[in-house]
């Protein structure tokens, strides 16, 4: 059993956050070269690719994806910007847009405008002769750095320790994790959950365990778990930085549900004082809110849900409603475009997008669709067989409960 103290490491990803933040409400595409000012990593691609406008990316684009026809398929995160959503063959959350992926057999490349761990679901899903392509490989997720392999290891070799003769834990892991842990999770009985269907997925343990290990997110599980009818006691969050992850023995063992000590930089940032402002800006407002944000501004909203959710909430709301979200703002922004007739906005008034899905610039992506027209496949993601074959086993799990 662990007793060491490890030092906090903070994700170089969520130091990066707040780099594009700023208090206008539009993000307009600059060129790369501008772009590239903002002090984080960046990927370094060919100059000719630096300087050029978005009217001359438009067109690179363009012709690329002529070219090569049916030979890809562009997937586009709805967390993309404007300036690359719109060369998306599909939109969606990271798992439908892997299934989408999977439903193409006929591309040999999968480019998905997103982050890694996105391209590696995508990669566990398609068939093996397609090959998976992440534009800029510096586009992570500060969440699913929060949980990596080896401190999750540790801790799943802890409270094996301590809990292996009363009763056992089963690894829930979100769809947010790295391709590893969603292998655990096939390989210890576990199953993989997207905001949509955590509680199924919640529930579907239940039925095989008495405990869980949620994972990465907090706020997701912690929310869950209290939708479902568990109290705060029945909880406690693992600090992967403390023994024990900052617990007892005893603690753990009255403990239905572990949260590791994981967040969304995006989503931590709503506020109940933000939902108190909207309401007073808006005594009609109706508030929704992704359930990754804390306990306290999901309770204060008026509704709670995925991103598919909050989509579908309001683009089918009536004429005329007004909309406080809790979540990405070029998605916010989008839904605002799309439903003209609707007042939508973000609860935080301090625009700041997903800085790692942000990272996939026009010129990324025009970069990576030359290199196929010269068949060469630059950022490819792979994962290996055995991680393939159980993280595939705990998707196979989740999709038995949607």
């Amino acid at each position: 059993m662990a007793t060491r103290t490890k030092e906090p490491v903070i994700p170089v990803t969520e130091i990066e956050h707040s780099a594009f933040c700023r208090t206008e409400d539009e993000l307009p595409s600059k060129s790369l070269a501008e772009e590239s000012k903002v002090n984080i990593r960046w990927q370094r691609i060919p100059t000719e690719y630096l300087h050029l406008s978005a009217d001359e990316l438009d067109a690179r684009i363009h012709e690329a994806r002529e070219r090569l026809g049916d030979r890809v398929t562009v997937l586009g995160h709805h967390y993309q910007r404007e300036e690359v959503i719109k060369y998306a063959d599909f939109q969606g959350d990271s798992y439908l847009l892997s299934k989408n992926a999977a439903s193409r057999p006929e591309a040999d490349y999968i480019v998905f405008c997103g982050v890694h761990f996105m391209a590696e679901t995508a990669c566990i899903l398609c068939a093996p002769h397609q090959k998976v392509i992440l534009p800029n490989i510096t586009a992570g997720c500060s969440m699913a750095d929060m949980a990596p392999m080896d401190d999750v290891m540790d801790a799943w070799d802890d409270m094996q320790d301590v809990l292996g003769n009363h009763g056992g834990i089963l690894p829930v892991a979100y769809m947010n994790t790295i391709a590893g842990l969603k292998s655990l999770c096939g390989r210890h009985g576990g199953i993989i959950c997207t905001s949509s269907n955590a509680p199924a997925a919640l529930k579907w343990a239940y039925e095989r365990g008495e405990r869980v290990l949620f994972l990465p997110d907090q706020h997701l599980g912690r929310n869950t778990g209290l939708k479902l009818g568990l109290s705060l006691d029945d909880m406690v969050v693992w600090n992967p930085f403390k023994p024990l992850g900052g617990n007892t023995p005893e603690k753990l063992r009255k403990a239905k549900m572990v949260l590791w000590q994981g967040h969304c930089s995006v989503h931590t940032r709503f506020t109940v004082k933000q939902i108190e402002t909207a309401r007073e800006r808006y005594p009609d407002i109706k508030v929704i809110a992704h359930p990754e944000c804390v306990m306290e501004v999901v309770q204060a909203a008026d509704m709670n849900g995925s991103t598919e959710f909050i989509r579908k909430t309001i683009n089918e709301a009536p004429a005329g409603s007004k909309w406080a979200v809790g979540t990405e703002i070029s998605l916010v922004n989008r839904l605002a475009k799309q439903n003209p007739d609707k007042t939508i906005f973000c609860l935080d008034p301090v625009v700041c997008p997903c800085s790692t899905m942000y990272r996939i610039h026009p010129a990324y992506l025009s970069w990576v669709l030359d290199g196929l027209l010269e068949g060469e496949v630059v950022n490819r993601i792979t994962v290996d067989d055995e991680t393939q074959r159980y993280s595939r086993i705990a998707l196979e799990r989740m999709l038995e409960v949607v």
